[in-house]
């Protein structure tokens, strides 16, 4: 092909290209064969072709004598015969700025919706100020245990709440908390503890204010538990449990009616069981004999029935509570909501939409980093239990109150990190070796050392909500205690209030040593316990010695009746564990069908 062959190529394919711009062409060539009227005057900045026969102009801008087109003629054709970029690099190109556009957007609109999430959950102050409480030392593994007060409100606020919950003229009023449960995971979690207490459980309710409002509420020396959520909010509650319990408690998780609907749907129905039919009007319950899978406004009838299990009692709806918790845990656990995308994000909104929870787990990221905290714990180390109970004196027909020695007992269990499952269970010395015939430190069977040597704070903690405290009560029993040898015994003046009498130590050499004041005194062994809130051995004088320098013998506790069981805290036909597999709720007689 001649040169001006392929000049009048190029020319062509140029005209073609600038048809759609206004007739402007390609490298400012005119059409191939039609000179324009002004092309022995080019427009400044427009080059023509080159004419075959047209001789050389000054500078070599056309071809020579010889043939040769020049240097800027050989520049322009190399520009024109450059090949195009391959179409694959083009589409790999626009391919990866897609996906960077796309990865952009999923993560924008992924960190959106986590804000939404958090947006759903309720934020609110962990205590209200009622209780001063430490929170436990990590053992020598550096693991702490975990206590978190588990709640279920009866709001009425909202048309839905005020729906399904009746009484609709309590809309506006004051919320209780008709569910409590104290949810503690051991140090190791090797195993989860969950004390139920009834409702109408009649406990001293400190001084607390509400962070919203700031109106402070006064002490009550004795209500029913579930009214502490109107003396200042879910943090007023969790003050209520740590001075009965003396456990700190770390979280705090409360659901109204619309939230339990909503999980139950959520999580596809949560499996119960009854041994006969059964029929509350009251509630609205009513099932058929056997297992049944509940889910949306049953589920909500199942918790709040109280008169179609066992005997009428607020005891059997909380046993019929535990058994529903314990088998929507197993269905969390096994559920496909996990996996399947979409409904995971149902089961997320619905959850974060019901939970009101303290500031310290309030996004989802934190409760998600909990959940994989408690996530290993097998389900047959998940064992629940009723707060041990006995009538009210004042109200023994309505209103019950915790079993002092047994309540005592099932807290120390806590305190002191002991399962449920295995009681006779002790915390290992941190100080052991662990090899046989290896050298440790002292057991607790060693021998104390002369009670001249040892140092013992002795506090008055004889006052409470109930009543005053007994004044000098501490420098009574530090004579005594002077008396018996323990010279170096010291009042303490350190603020307290303890319904039992307890005998603290800070670390396991200095157990043997607490329990010699306790046989001098005659304190029981089950008051002697480890705490990381002393530094020296403690006396904290209770409520249940206002009197007298030798602790009270049993009989002389008001509420003691002798006939009643002195077996262990807990029995094991009282604890619903996951071990057992499928349990049925006994039905009350009088509401069969």
């Amino acid at each position: 092909m001649s040169e001006s062959e392929e000049w009048g190529i190029s020319v062509r394919r140029s005209g073609i290209r600038g048809e759609d711009d206004g007739g402007s062409l390609n490298e400012g060539h005119e059409t191939a064969g039609r000179p324009g009227p002004d092309a022995a005057a080019p427009v400044p900045g427009q080059r023509r072709a080159p004419d075959a026969g047209a001789p050389a102009a000054p500078g070599g801008a056309g071809p020579d004598p010889a043939g040769d087109p020049g240097p800027g003629s050989r520049r322009k054709a190399q520009r024109k015969r450059k090949k195009p970029k391959p179409r694959w690099r083009r589409i790999l190109v626009w391919t990866a700025g897609s996906l960077a556009v796309l990865i952009a957007a999923v993560a924008v609109a992924g960190y959106l919706y986590l804000e939404h999430l958090n947006d759903n959950i309720t934020k609110r102050d962990r205590s209200a100020g009622g209780s001063d409480l430490a929170p436990p030392e990590p053992n020598a593994n550096g693991e702490t245990p975990l206590n978190i007060l588990l709640l279920g409100s009866d709001s009425r606020d909202g048309e839905e709440n005020s729906e399904l919950g009746g009484a609709s003229d309590l809309a506006g009023g004051p919320v209780r908390a008709d569910v409590q449960m104290l949810l503690h995971a051991s140090a190791d979690r090797s195993n989860i503890s969950l004390i139920s207490i009834p409702r109408d459980t009649q406990v001293p309710i400190p001084e607390c204010t509400d962070p919203d409002t700031g109106e402070v509420y006064p002490a009550d020396e004795s209500a029913s538990i579930n009214t502490a959520l109107s003396h200042g909010g879910p943090g007023c509650v969790v003050d209520t449990w740590q001075d009965l319990t003396g456990v700190y408690i770390h979280h705090f998780m409360m659901v109204d009616f619309a939230g339990v609907v909503d999980m139950a749907d959520a999580v596809g129905g949560v499996p119960v069981c009854v041994t006969d039919n059964v029929d509350d009007p009251k509630s609205g319950l009513r099932l058929e004999a056997g297992e049944t899978t509940i889910e949306g406004e049953q589920a909500l009838q199942w918790l709040r029935t109280r008169k179609g299990f066992e005997d009428g009692s607020d005891i059997g709806r909380t046993r019929a509570q535990q058994m529903y918790l314990s088998n929507m845990v197993e269905e969390l656990q096994s559920s496909t909501s996990l996996t399947n995308t979409t409904e995971l994000m149902g089961l997320a909104e619905a959850a974060t939409s019901a939970l009101t929870v303290n500031h310290e787990i309030g996004s989802v990221q934190d409760l998600y980093n909990l959940a994989g905290d408690l996530r290993e714990v097998p389900n047959d180390r998940i064992n629940m239990v009723t707060l041990p109970w006995l009538p009210d004196p004042a109200a023994p027909d309505v209103t019950i109150i915790p079993d002092p020695a047994k309540s005592e007992e099932l807290f120390t269990m806590l305190r002191d990190d002991i399962p449920l499952d295995d009681p006779d269970a002790r915390p290992a010395d941190p100080e052991e070796s662990g090899e046989p015939g290896g050298e440790g430190s002292e057991s607790p069977e060693a021998t104390p050392d002369a009670p001249a040597e040892v140092e013992v704070a002795v506090r008055n903690g004889t006052g409470g909500a109930l009543q005053a405290p007994v004044s000098g009560r501490a420098g009574v029993i530090t004579g005594e205690l002077q008396r018996l040898g323990w010279t170096a015994a010291a009042t303490d003046t350190t603020a307290a209030s303890e319904e039992a009498t307890a005998l603290l130590y800070p670390d396991i050499a200095d157990q043997a040593n607490a329990e010699a004041v306790a046989e001098a005194l005659g304190v029981p062994h089950g008051a002697v316990r480890a705490s990381t809130a002393v530094d020296r051995v403690t006396l904290v004088i209770g409520a249940d010695w206002r009197e007298g320098v030798a602790y009270p013998a049993s009989s002389a506790d008001p509420t003691e009746d002798p006939a009643r069981d002195e077996g262990p805290a807990v029995d094991e036909e009282d604890i619903t564990s996951g071990k057992d597999g499928p349990d049925c709720m006994e039905v009350n007689p009088a509401y069969t069908w």
